[in-house]
């Protein structure tokens, strides 16, 4: 649990989220340690908030022009 959230992959970052909340759910830490799993785990969301936000906004950049309207299809790798 030791890696920058600010470097991590939304799917690190999510996965790590996940095993925050179960050993939060499942009480398996003292709460001095809870509190600051708690505050790994607020992180991690944020993280994860960003990475979709920006996915959102390339995907939007992507199908709509400068009007918002829709431009069509086209391979994202291309």
């Amino acid at each position: 649990m030791s890696a920058d959230v600010k470097a991590m992959s939304f799917e690190d970052a999510l996965r790590e989220l996940e095993q925050v909340v179960g050993k939060l759910e499942r009480g398996e830490v003292p709460l001095d340690d809870s509190i600051a799993l708690y505050e790994r785990g607020a992180k991690l969301k944020k993280r994860c908030e960003a990475k979709l936000k920006e996915a959102e906004e390339k995907v939007a950049k992507l199908t709509l022009d400068g009007d918002g309207q829709p431009t069509g299809t086209e391979p994202l790798d291309g």
